[in-house]
């Protein structure tokens, strides 16, 4: 389990925007899962410049998360 990032902005009711840290850049269609383990999406584009990538996550039912939540991979 690693952090991934956090929650920038929510687009919809099924799409996050994360901002991911340079060093830990997250694989696509990996697992995004919460503070507490519970899954919340995957990983379905990667975008942004090097020193600062974003990453959308589609969530599997509405997206719960709050902007500035953590979020962490598998």
């Amino acid at each position: 389990m690693r952090s991934l990032g956090s929650v920038l902005h929510r687009s919809g009711k099924r799409l996050l925007l994360i901002q991911c840290d340079a060093s830990k850049l997250p694989r696509m269609y990996s697992d995004v899962v919460d503070r507490r383990l519970r899954a919340v999406g995957k990983i379905v584009d990667i975008f942004g410049n090097i020193q600062k990538p974003y990453a959308a996550v589609l969530c599997y039912r509405g997206c719960r998360m709050e902007v500035g939540e953590k979020v962490f991979g598998k």
